[in-house]
């Protein structure tokens, strides 16, 4: 027994019960001087595998081949993602990631070229109409100037 739980004890042994003020002071006193352990505090580590998702653009892919399909891009594209889906499946994530990334480049190129070459053809088209139909208006003007 410590200094201090003997000081409370020494009334009890005197005849005197210790009151609840006592004991509740033993106790803390007894809490805060726990003996401490020499044994070294031991941690665990424990590496969780992550899986890390590798986007495979497989359905942007599909979308560029059938719809955004200037120069092939979309359908070369295609190529590569169904390379990055099955370097997936096998296990090779950085095999996938190459894949995947080439994927990525592929279809914004198929895109970007996708989107510029329709619009500049409906804007192509809209000029070579203007220009028939103003050719046609003043053709007709011309044959009505002869009649």
């Amino acid at each position: 027994m410590n200094h201090n739980s003997q000081h409370f004890f020494s009334g009890a042994h005197n005849g005197v019960p210790p009151t609840y003020e006592m004991l509740k002071e033993e106790h803390e006193v007894a809490v805060l001087r726990a003996p401490q352990s020499s044994a070294p505090v031991t941690t665990t580590v424990i590496n969780i595998r992550s899986e890390t998702a590798v986007p495979d653009h497989i359905v942007w892919s599909l979308f560029n081949t059938i719809f955004m399909n200037w120069c092939c891009l979309g359908f070369v594209a295609f190529a590569y993602s169904v390379k990055s889906r099955d370097r997936k499946m096998v296990g090779d994530m950085t095999g996938a990631q190459t894949y995947a990334s080439t994927a990525k480049c592929l279809n914004i190129w198929a895109l970007v070229l996708g989107l510029l070459l329709t619009t500049g053809s409906i804007v192509l088209l809209v000029f070579v109409y203007a220009t028939a139909y103003s050719v046609f208006l003043k053709s007709m003007q011309e044959n009505n100037g002869y009649h």
